[in-house]
């Protein structure tokens, strides 16, 4: 197993990350889908009561990814919020987190969810969808003529029947790379693929390629 694989997309070399996540190094740049911060707090005011510190927890290992790769730009391809902007305890530990991390520029491409994302606020520039060069980075992976598409929105996952789980995977399709849920705290959907399509399973850490369909 590895925690790096270097892949083609869109006439640049970019790095899935076994950390859920992917990298843009000629860009320095770190991309990553669906952080849903505030979803615990969403079901805790609706009485159903969680364990704390997802938000915390979500953003030390992008602190780390952060650091690990000298990044100089974060994109979130949507939903990293999960509801409206309370103030709860999540918002004050993402602007510290912008504190610790005030030379990194913040892009945020806007995901369903985030239909009461305030960019001011939250120190982030938000976007619709973006194309930079052939890549084209958006939320819902729908296809760009011309252009290969990296998005979130679907939180892939994989069942390793030997393992008795599911993981986060991301899914390899023509022309579009869609990411794993980047939140530790988020479900997803068991995905099915087409012949011609992979899927690669993050593992602890680790990517774990999943053998392409026979039929």
């Amino acid at each position: 197993m590895t925690t790096e694989l270097a892949m083609q997309l869109g006439g640049q070399t970019l790095r899935l990350l076994g950390a859920r996540a992917l990298l843009w190094p000629a860009r320095q740049a770190l991309l990553i889908a669906d952080l849903h911060l505030g979803k615990a707090d969403v079901f805790r005011r609706a009485g159903i009561a969680l364990p704390a510190g997802g938000t915390q927890g979500d953003l030390q290992r992008l602190q780390a990814l952060v650091q690990q790769h000298a990044c100089r730009e974060l994109w979130i391809l949507g939903d990293m919020l999960h509801g409206p902007l309370h103030r709860t305890a999540w918002l004050a530990q993402w602007l510290a987190w912008r504190e610790q991390q005030a030379g990194l520029d913040v892009h945020v491409i806007r995901g369903n969810h985030d239909r009461q994302l305030a960019a001011p606020a939250l120190r982030v520039q938000l976007h619709d969808q973006v194309r930079l060069g052939d890549i084209v980075l958006r939320h819902e992976p729908q296809p760009e003529a011309g252009a290969w598409v990296i998005a979130g929105h679907l939180h892939p996952q994989i069942a390793l029947p030997a393992l008795r789980r599911r993981f986060p995977a991301f899914w390899l399709r023509p022309g579009i790379t869609v990411l794993p849920a980047f939140s530790a705290f988020t479900a997803g959907v068991v995905i099915q693929p087409a012949r011609d399509e992979q899927r690669i399973a993050c593992v602890e850490g680790s990517l774990v390629p999943v053998p392409p369909r026979q039929v």
